[in-house]
């Protein structure tokens, strides 16, 4: 396992979106061009900085990275107690607070998306687990520390070539794969793990997805609603009852924080390369942003056509997909 740079500890990473910017010099950087870009924000208490360093010695709070084990899903995830995924977030929430997940697959160890923090625990724990052994990342908010998980792991990390002008790290190495076709099959060793990678675009012109024997990891390509995650059951007397109609699941938008939708045109070419998929269950940027259902690729179309519709197109041809 190869160690990080010493210096790389002292690099100035960003408190808003937990970019590490390879530099220590807090004069020669003042602001974080992540964050000036309007799919991200600087907060009203204005932008600071912190450290890997500063963020594993510190006492108040104590940062650590907590490994939660996936819900239980369908009977194939029952049956082999869904150990395959772990999701990998920080306590307390660090920047933006998404999870990483770790995909355990029989010819290797795939991390989905990053997290800044990563300490000798991580590290230990994740080794427990068989490793890392490839790393990809959906978008540039969650380029985080990626190279510090790749150097640390000795893996390569895959990204989407539209979006490199995004990287505040380079890797003189060749850890950093740029993706430039539409899905790539992830390999370990020259064999193949499983694990499709597919570039829908959206939130960024290289946002990412990726599948692994029917599950869908979304990250914020196709953001989850609280009424996706919503438990429609039973009412309130445990009464069965349906799904409302006309409740969306997904979100589709270019600006997540600040709430700027994509176009329909945009969606409508996203559909266009997922609709080629197949998939029973997704899951989001966040803890607990799972959902298992059999029919939820009718619920991503389904949300496409409801956010069409309510940004007032009457007629578009979306709006007459079918499955």
């Amino acid at each position: 396992m190869t160690s990080t740079s010493p210096s790389s500890s002292s690099y100035l990473v960003c408190n808003t979106c937990g970019t590490q910017h390879p530099t220590a010099d807090r004069t020669a950087l003042t602001t974080c061009f992540i964050c000036d870009d309007p799919r991200q924000y600087t907060p009203p208490s204005g932008q600071s900085f912190t450290t890997l360093s500063a963020l594993r010695s510190s006492s108040s709070p104590r940062y650590t990275n907590k490994l939660h084990p996936f819900p239980r899903g369908n009977d194939h995830d029952d049956n082999d107690n869904n150990d395959r995924f772990t999701s990998i977030a920080t306590h307390p929430k660090f920047a933006i607070g998404q999870r990483a997940v770790l995909l355990r697959t029989p010819h290797g160890n795939v991390l989905w998306d990053c997290v800044t923090f990563l300490d000798d625990e991580t590290v230990a724990s994740l080794e427990a687990r068989g490793g890392v052994q490839a790393m990809v990342i959906s978008h540039p908010h969650f380029y985080s520390a990626h190279l510090e998980w790749a150097e640390r792991f000795g893996c390569p990390v895959y990204l989407a070539a539209e979006d490199k002008g995004w990287l505040a790290r380079r890797d003189g190495g060749g850890r950093q794969v740029f993706l430039e076709g539409v899905e790539t099959r992830i390999e370990v060793g020259g064999r193949d793990t499983g694990v499709r990678v597919v570039k829908l675009g959206g939130h960024f012109p290289g946002s990412l997805v990726l599948l692994y024997d029917g599950h869908l990891f979304t990250a914020d390509t196709l953001m989850m609603t609280p009424a996706g995650r919503s438990n429609w059951s039973v009412d309130a007397l445990g009464n069965p009852r349906e799904r409302p109609k006309g409740v969306n699941t997904f979100s589709f938008l270019w600006s997540i924080p600040n709430m700027i939708p994509l176009s329909a045109d945009e969606i409508a070419r996203m559909w266009n390369i997922l609709r080629n998929y197949d998939f029973t269950s997704a899951h989001g940027l966040f803890l607990g942003w799972d959902i298992y259902d059999e029919n939820i690729k009718a619920r991503v179309l389904e949300s496409m056509q409801i956010q069409i519709r309510a940004m007032g197109h009457v007629e578009h041809p979306l709006l007459e997909a079918t499955l």
